[in-house]
């Protein structure tokens, strides 16, 4: 998977997160002047931009995991579930991928983005030391 997919699809994910929990699966067909703030209504772009550009059986797969997504009280699991909807429509979909860099706010120059995801993860642009888990002691220099 390209790294320019990987970039699309972090970038977007807190903006799908943010509708679904807002308004479910109801959020690929909702009108779009209702969302209730601009996170919500970029991520509902988002995926009503996704799910146009699909066929009847993909709008239908499409509409069954967003429910799912909605469904599920974990948002880190939310999150990867519609991370990987979004990587596996924009694989193949050039235009698809340019519409999407189109609507996303770029990111200010020099500015970095960590994401760290599960239990006990960590992340960071610059880690001296890091321990996780149970019954470490920091090592002595």
């Amino acid at each position: 998977m390209s790294a320019e997919i990987v970039q699309l699809a972090e970038q977007a994910g807190p903006y799908l997160t943010t509708a679904v929990s807002a308004y479910g699966a109801a959020v690929l067909t909702r009108a779009e002047g209702t969302a209730a703030d601009a996170t919500v209504a970029l991520g509902q772009r988002i995926l009503q931009t996704v799910w146009r550009r699909r066929d009847q059986a993909g709008q239908a797969e499409l509409e069954r995991v967003v429910d799912e997504a909605a469904d599920e009280q974990d948002e880190t699991y939310t999150a990867a579930v519609l991370g990987r909807l979004l990587r596996r429509a924009l694989q193949g979909d050039a235009e698809l991928r340019a519409e999407l860099a189109a609507m996303l706010p770029v990111p200010a120059v020099g500015s970095v983005s960590v994401t760290a995801s599960g239990e006990r993860s960590i992340a960071g642009q610059h880690i001296g030391t890091a321990i996780t888990g149970d019954g470490h002691t920091a090592p002595q220099p």
